[in-house]
């Protein structure tokens, strides 16, 4: 049975997920969209001179689009978030003394926050990027160490998470919280619409 056809029958879409984060998983749920987890495995190296936002999109792109040929009949969403400082990619820290050096580089600082997101359906894909400034308060060294003590920044694009301990020492942000956190729904609900799929409060998502 094709998308179409479920649609068609009355029941929801089969949705994937094309990610392990946690937080992606969490968004989804906060919505009403019923999914499974089933991570794409791509090579995320930067190529030679790309900037930060076509690199995020296209690995949003690249991860829809492994699982779209395996799933024929699902949504896929996939995403990818990073973080830029002084027009440098912040990756996941590598140890505990990577991520105190990006903390001391991020504090008292603004940096951006992309978050690319695409969606397919069968061969159609769509995808948006989304960019956040977001500024740190000052940090010392010893606030930097009992944060990474916590273990949360080891998982997170530039050693830190909004939605977690990280909420503390973030002073402003300029745009969509949710994309920092790794999810735009606003933007994920417009990418739905373009390729057929219709959200709906309490239902998931349904044949637009």
């Amino acid at each position: 049975m094709n998308a179409a056809t479920t649609a068609a029958a009355g029941a929801p879409f089969r949705v994937i997920l094309a990610s392990a984060s946690p937080r992606r998983r969490e968004l989804l749920t906060l919505v009403g969209i019923p999914h499974e987890v089933r991570p794409a495995d791509i090579d995320e190296s930067v190529l030679p001179g790309e900037q930060p936002a076509p690199h995020a999109e296209r690995l949003a792109r690249a991860k829809a689009h492994t699982l779209a040929e395996r799933h024929g009949d699902a949504v896929v969403i996939a995403a990818d978030t990073i973080v830029v400082l002084d027009g440098e990619i912040l990756g996941k820290p590598r140890d505990g003394a990577h991520a105190a050096a990006m903390l001391r580089r991020l504090a008292g600082r603004e940096h951006t926050v992309f978050t690319a997101i695409a969606v397919a359906r069968g061969a159609h894909t769509e995808s948006a990027v989304e960019g956040v400034r977001v500024w740190f308060r000052a940090l010392g060294d010893e606030e930097i160490e009992a944060y990474i003590a916590t273990g949360e920044p080891m998982d997170k694009a530039g050693a830190y998470g909004i939605q977690g301990y990280g909420a503390t020492i973030v002073e402003r942000v300029d745009g969509d919280y949710f994309s920092v956190m790794g999810l735009g729904l606003r933007r994920l609900v417009e990418l739905l619409a373009r390729v057929g799929v219709r959200y709906e409060f309490g239902a998931g998502v349904r044949e637009g």
